[in-house]
């Protein structure tokens, strides 16, 4: 199984939400708050093309920068808000107890991907894919192909996990099946149209129904 991490495992996408509109807010920038909702997930280089198309206007590559560190820095201040969503811990205890791999793949850059990372006890040796260490991330498929080829596998053989529709799309793209968690605030409708092949609540709602996957121990 192929993880996303924000609205996956932890709930923090509405600490990403609103560290992107202070970070706008500090360039006198005026977005609302649910026109950033609806593309969190997204590499950080796709969500501000995207973000420049809602503002109507262009921004320059040093409006760029500063607005990445900016939502950086405005995360990091809010860890302490952010907790793993129900049952995750329990999930991946599970998944590990039952020999069956598993690994992370997030946008989210190595800095504050650590933070969130650390709430989930993660075993060593499980493999963590950061935006930092592909070409492309979501809605491409490259961090959950390298997720997948670190387990030793191939995505056909993988489920991808995911709370938003560019997790979703990414897993057909890497040819794996993917599975929607309503977590990040995306509605089942929207989960299932991106590709979703079932739709769970959240991590304890998917660790209740393993067997419909077809999930057993090893061996």
């Amino acid at each position: 199984m192929l993880f996303d991490l924000d609205g996956t495992l932890v709930d923090s996408v509405y600490q990403h939400v609103l560290s992107w509109r202070e970070a706008l807010d500090s360039e006198g920038l005026n977005l609302s708050l649910w026109r950033i909702h609806r593309r969190i997930g997204m590499s950080g280089g796709l969500f501000l093309q995207a973000l420049t198309r809602e503002l109507g206007q262009s921004l320059t590559e040093a409006q760029v920068e500063r607005l990445r560190q900016s939502h950086a820095k405005n995360l990091l201040l809010k860890m302490d808000q952010i907790r793993p969503l129900p049952g995750a811990p329990e999930l991946l205890a599970r998944l590990t107890a039952m020999h069956v791999p598993w690994a992370i793949a997030t946008s989210g850059g190595d800095v504050t991907a650590r933070g969130t990372l650390a709430l989930l006890d993660i075993p060593e040796g499980i493999p963590i894919v950061t935006r930092d260490q592909v070409a492309y991330a979501k809605p491409n498929p490259d961090l959950f192909m390298v997720a997948a080829e670190r387990l030793g596998l191939a995505p056909r053989d993988c489920f991808v996990v995911g709370d938003s529709i560019w997790d979703l799309l990414a897993a057909q793209r890497a040819g794996a099946l993917g599975i929607g968690l309503l977590s990040g605030g995306y509605g089942q409708d929207e989960l299932e149209r991106a590709g979703a092949y079932r739709v769970y609540g959240d991590p304890a709602d998917l660790l209740a129904h393993l067997d419909e996957l077809g999930i057993r121990a090893a061996g």
